[in-house]
């Protein structure tokens, strides 16, 4: 690899940290903010998936969009600005109106940003170097989410919840100047779409991603693993804000800081056994210890101890972000459409935490925080079982007992290939 080359996958890693940067505020935080705000769990469950519907609409066409376009770094820049303008607003009304609007500009952004950086990713790095870069990238952008966390918390303690969202504002600033770093004439635009060539048919690609059932069954376990697990930081957050509003901000804080330090101290770790061991048996054990957290959440009422089981969010979602990607690599090798892969995988995503949101809400409505965080345990063992059963490994070339499974040609045959 050149040196120009490492030096943008080095401005790849710090763009991934300012963005955790800027995101980190626009995240839980609003969950806390709007239940400070006198806003019914029930209210900010729908607020919440309201957001996650508009993330869902983009997610598919965003990652075709991405295939298509050289323009990524222009893009990753939009993103940013509309992100941007979602902040101000939240920084300058709190009625529904503005915080809705608000929603919507988050929810455009977000469909762009994770996809985008992946292709850059894959288009900077070697084939071989890219499982590395990528746990690597998601390193960085945990430290991220430690640092901006620590600062936000401090901020929304002090001043309010308006100036963390003036803090997501100001960390737009230096992801532009890490984005500008990152040399267009590095990124290999065939190779960040996952193809040799420069040919592409988002139909029929899309048409053949739907026949490979391996991938099927894993979009369905991510729903499920998302429809359980992205409603319980944001409840933990509203739990630990009744009759607390003022603690509110620096708990929230310290449930996303042990969430991120373990991501950050276990990423590159992850991508490593990914890349010798396999795909399957880090997916098992993350989607695993999912129900083992929603239950414990039943147990105590102490803030301590509900931080701490943070750590099991933080072995949750390493393995998540890391190894997902990386088997939507190995089904989509050769086709063009990584992108569109990962547009998919973000699509139902961003379908299941939009329902969670709004499922937490009612249960919580209904029964009380227990039942909520039990029920959402029952659909993360139900995500769990389905992966055992209906995904196999899919790294090529290991030596595991578990018989491996080839990718589905998404491309033309390669006579038909230039």
């Amino acid at each position: 690899m050149s040196r120009e080359s490492t030096r943008s996958l080095g401005a790849v890693s710090w763009l991934y940290f300012f963005v955790a940067d800027v995101q980190t505020g626009l995240g839980p935080f609003i969950a806390a903010y709007l239940a400070a705000n006198a806003w019914k769990p029930h209210a900010v469950g729908f607020l919440l998936t309201f957001q996650g519907l508009v993330a869902v609409a983009l997610q598919t066409p965003a990652g075709a969009i991405i295939d298509s376009t050289h323009k990524k770094r222009l893009l990753v820049g939009t993103a940013l600005g509309v992100l941007a303008a979602g902040a101000l607003l939240l920084c300058v009304r709190s009625g529904s109106v503005a915080v809705y609007c608000a929603a919507f500009l988050i929810g455009l952004a977000g469909p762009f940003l994770a996809p985008a950086l992946a292709a850059i990713t894959l288009g900077v790095a070697r084939d071989s170097e890219f499982d590395r870069q990528f746990a690597r990238n998601q390193g960085f952008n945990s430290a991220g989410n430690v640092g901006s966390a620590l600062l936000v918390g401090l901020i929304g303690y002090a001043l309010g919840y308006r100036y963390v969202f003036a803090a997501s504002i100001v960390f737009c600033i230096p992801a532009l100047v890490a984005l500008s770093r990152i040399a267009p004439e590095n990124i290999d635009y065939a190779r960040a779409r996952g193809s040799s060539s420069s040919r592409s048919d988002a139909a029929e690609s899309l048409s053949r991603l739907l026949q490979d059932r391996v991938l099927v069954f894993f979009l369905a376990c991510v729903f499920l693993f998302h429809l359980s697990n992205a409603a319980m930081l944001p409840q933990l957050g509203e739990f630990l804000s009744q009759g607390k509003t003022r603690a509110a901000a620096p708990f929230m804080s310290a449930c996303i800081i042990v969430t991120q330090l373990v991501i950050a101290g276990t990423a590159v770790l992850a991508g490593r056994v990914a890349h010798s061991r396999g795909r399957r048996p880090l997916l098992l054990l993350g989607f695993g210890v999912l129900p083992i957290r929603g239950m414990l959440y039943t147990v105590t009422q102490i803030p301590a101890l509900l931080i701490a089981i943070q750590v099991l969010d933080g072995v949750a979602n390493c393995i998540f972000v890391v190894v997902s990607i990386l088997l939507v690599k190995d089904r989509t090798e050769g086709s063009g459409r990584f992108n569109l892969a990962a547009g998919a995988l973000a699509t139902v995503q961003g379908i299941g935490a939009a329902l969670s949101n709004a499922l937490g809400g009612l249960l919580i409505q209904k029964w009380g925080f227990n039942a909520s965080f039990a029920g959402l345990a029952a659909v993360g063992a139900c995500a769990a079982i389905l992966l055992w059963a209906k995904v196999p490994e899919t790294l090529r070339g290991d030596s595991h007992s578990q018989p491996q499974v080839e990718a589905l040609p998404l491309a033309a045959p390669a006579a038909e290939q230039p």
